[in-house]
């Protein structure tokens, strides 16, 4: 008998009742991938060794479809038919739910984030389709998916950045925290130079950090007369806040007092920073 979709899944879905999934064996070219599959990659050596696997045990847990106009159309578990393909497999077995087009899309998101081997990119899309097609909040997306509300929000401000450098954190040649310092970058026009400096050096994120940061003070230093320079202390102070805070901070030093300016880019990364200032981490 199959597991279901799982506790986080039935959490999700509490209707669905593990009564009702009968197993059945459906002739692979009856089945189809998803439509709103998250995950727009799928690694051949992984795939392989999966297709290795079945070959000696079997699929040891059914898929989930659901019955469409021709045929059936996964919902959760297209490496195992993707692995049985290989395989040459003429039937797997499958449990078969009735799903709308909105259930659907949520079964797969959901599940896919609970693996969590998406990359940063389309988990980010993901949470975007939820909250977009759920009409929650984020933090009521963090309950359901049991991440943190940091952790989405981090996630959903790389959409912010332009599709090639989306397109590079997809493909692995740049990391999130890549992605979260360009972000900082206070002249977008320096982005391309920047980028193409990064990827030619194999520069770290760290590397990356600093030299955003003297390319803002130039930008500071345009309008001021005089330039300011901290001590080392409050120095490695702002740094350190600029990176756990992944947005551009300034530590402004008078005679008697000083003040900390934080950038944001929306009501939504203002929240974040607010909980991540409310964390007592800094």
């Amino acid at each position: 008998m199959a597991k279901g979709l799982g506790k986080g899944l039935q959490a999700f879905f509490p209707e669905q009742n593990e009564d009702q999934d009968k197993v059945e064996e459906i002739a692979v070219s009856q089945l189809r991938p998803n439509p709103y599959q998250p995950r727009k990659s799928f690694s051949d050596d992984a795939i392989q060794e999966l297709a290795v696997s079945i070959e000696q045990y079997g699929i040891l847990q059914p898929i989930i479809a659901r019955k469409s106009i021709k045929g059936f159309e996964i919902v959760v578990g297209e490496r195992r038919f993707r692995a049985a393909q290989k395989v040459g497999l003429k039937t797997i077995p499958v449990v078969v739910r009735e799903l709308n087009e909105q259930k659907m899309m949520e079964i797969a998101l959901i599940e896919n984030l609970q693996r969590e081997d998406l990359n940063p990119i389309e988990e980010a899309l993901a949470y975007e389709k939820l909250l977009e097609h759920l009409s929650i909040t984020q933090e009521e997306l963090s309950k359901r998916v049991g991440k943190s509300r940091p952790h989405i929000a981090n996630h959903l401000r790389l959409l912010q950045l332009p599709e090639v450098v989306q397109e590079f954190i997809s493909d692995g040649k740049l990391s999130m925290g890549h992605g979260r310092a360009l972000l900082g970058l206070k002249e977008k026009q320096k982005l391309s130079a920047l980028l193409e400096k990064v990827l030619q050096e194999k520069l770290s994120v760290r590397e990356v950090e600093q030299i955003i940061h003297q390319l803002n003070e130039r930008v500071s230093r345009e309008t001021k007369r005089k330039k300011i320079v901290l001590p080392p202390l409050l120095q490695e102070k702002q740094d350190f806040l600029r990176s756990h805070l992944g947005t551009s901070v300034s530590i402004k030093q008078g005679k008697k007092k000083g003040k900390i300016e934080i950038d944001y880019f929306s009501d939504d990364d203002l929240e974040r920073i607010l909980e991540l200032l409310a964390s007592n981490d800094v």
